[in-house]
């Protein structure tokens, strides 16, 4: 299995011993995040960077992690939030005036902002560790013994910046990364009795994928597709289709093995790749890397993509967050673009119950922190049956949109009926989206978004508690990409929100609207010189 840069053995036995202070502190999530504590947030998508570079935009991603500015609502919080570029004051200012019953100035007060100054194809941490300035300047701002730090996810990177300023990760260990894996995960389905689609473990030679693959169709002779998959591929794109209706010459049993072999072989350079500009070339060099495997396709006229999310305590209690059905795009449907809150009530209790045994398995193997499990979801004769098929040991895109309304809300999540309440006792549903995007968005700078926002009254009301919360705005001017939760009292109010968001959008950016003569707000006053 690939990792990134591997740590001594010295190195690993100093970051336990740290993230052993978190099960010494630990009470339960809602009571830690109230105590008089420094939070050192570092948002780098430690992943690799040659798949990363797929996603349009993926740079703005570590904005997806702002949500947990809105934890400077207890104002006993110190928070620091590190970037790999500037991002812009008025993105900051839009997170801190989402804070209830706390002064703006107050929670700005407790908060640094830091950056490294580097665009460049390096993972945020990385970057951070190859500035000892900086290092030190984190390192003087936090307070020893009421400090942790939190990640996106969890890599020997992270481990390293860890050990390096004295203070625990909430996460998990480098080491169990494994079990986030394609073949991890199929290991954990099957120790914990969770239905998954029959595969193959991972290869480390392109070459040896035809062979698993021929061996996974004798298995299921009635196969129509499978699915090649990088082992460490991410938010679906290291996923490919192979369509085995081209070949009925060599459908078993009807031929032997080797010419099946033979030509799953030659089919793979037509694989049908969820990125255009990916190629086979490119897909098989990857392979010694990051490994591969073969999946059965799941086949279904009414399918879907639910998942649970949970949480494993530091003390190894495992609790249920939430569930979704995820919005999947692509040419074959593997890639994450949103998520609707909850899941569908018809399986939405079977994918907690489900997600709690695979978090059982994961606190076995010493897994703290988030976790995801996606399935998919296919109607048979008016039951849906459900089949595990990947786990996240890192935070997703379900993970900034269910926080943010956790803390706005200041509710709480029912396991016995899978729904979210406020305070209040009212029902939340919300959809949410990383992959608003379209062309004539580009442009767009957050500025003229927050015109937009406050000209149409589409931000967030705290006192209905609806409405919309807006991230990755870094994204909007150069790709014209925007991501968003939009939040209701019922699925369909939700729906609504949203899509008047794109709608306004879609108006404001029209020929006519960005006529400069025919602008709709006034200009600001102008100050010249200075800084």
């Amino acid at each position: 299995m690939h990792t990134i840069n591997p740590s001594s053995s010295a190195q690993g036995e100093q970051f336990r011993q740290l993230q052993s202070q978190l099960r010494d502190r630990w009470q339960s999530v809602d009571l830690f995040d109230q105590e008089d504590c420094d939070i050192l947030v570092v948002p780098s998508v430690s992943m690799d960077q040659r798949e990363l570079k797929k996603i349009p935009g993926f740079l703005h991603y570590e904005e997806r992690l702002l949500f947990s500015l809105i934890r400077l609502r207890n104002p006993s919080t110190r928070l620091i939030y590190v970037t790999a570029v500037p991002m812009s004051p008025i993105i900051i200012d839009y997170y801190l005036q989402l804070l209830p019953g706390i002064p703006f100035s107050h929670a700005r007060d407790r908060l640094l902002l830091l950056s490294t100054y580097d665009s460049s194809l390096k993972p945020l941490t990385q970057k951070i560790l190859e500035r000892p300035r900086l290092m030190q300047r984190i390192h003087h701002a936090l307070r020893p013994n009421k400090s942790y730090m939190v990640c996106y996810n969890s890599t020997y990177f992270e481990q390293e910046l860890s050990v390096k300023l004295g203070i625990p990760l909430l996460a998990p260990d480098p080491d169990l990364l494994y079990w986030g894996t394609k073949s991890g995960s199929r290991e954990i389905f099957a120790e914990s009795g969770v239905p998954h689609p029959d595969g193959s473990q991972s290869v480390e030679k392109a070459e040896d994928l035809a062979k698993v693959a021929a061996e996974l169709w004798e298995r299921q002779p009635d196969l129509k597709r499978m699915v090649v998959k990088l082992n460490e591929g991410f938010s679906g794109e290291g996923n490919a289709v192979l369509d085995l209706r081209s070949m009925p010459e060599v459908a078993p049993p009807s031929s032997e093995h080797d010419s099946r072999v033979a030509a799953l072989h030659d089919s793979m350079e037509h694989l049908s790749f969820q990125s255009k500009e990916e190629t086979w070339a490119n897909f098989s060099s990857r392979v010694p890397e990051l490994g591969a495997l073969v999946e059965g396709f799941i086949e279904g006229e009414e399918k879907r993509s639910p998942s649970v999310q949970g949480y494993i305590t530091p003390t190894g209690e495992v609790e249920i967050l939430s569930t979704h059905d995820q919005i999947l795009g692509g040419p074959d449907g593997q890639i994450y673009l949103g998520c609707y809150f909850p899941a569908d009530e018809a399986y939405r209790l079977r994918l907690q119950e489900m997600g709690m045994r695979v978090g059982r398995a994961l606190a076995k193997k010493g897994a703290i922190e988030r976790y995801g499990v996606d399935f998919v979801a296919v109607n048979k004769d008016g039951a849906w049956d459900l089949q595990a098929i990947e786990i996240n040991l890192r935070k997703g895109g379900t993970t900034h949109p269910f926080m943010t309304l956790k803390y706005l809300t200041n509710g709480r999540y029912d396991l016995s009926t899978g729904l979210f309440y406020s305070q209040q006792g009212q029902e939340k549903y919300y959809i949410a989206s990383d992959n608003l995007q379209k062309e004539r968005y580009r442009g767009l700078m957050p500025n003229d978004l927050m015109d937009i926002i406050a000209h149409h009254r589409l931000h967030f009301d705290s006192s209905t508690r609806t409405g919309n919360v807006f991230h990755l705005m870094g994204a909007l001017s150069e790709f014209g990409k925007l991501g968003l939760t939009s939040i209701g009292n019922s699925l369909q109010q939700a729906e609504d929100c949203y899509n008047q968001v794109i709608k306004v959008l879609d108006e404001e950016t029209s020929q006519k609207a960005n006529s400069v003569s025919k602008s709709s707000y006034p200009s600001p006053p102008i100050a010249w010189g200075g800084n």
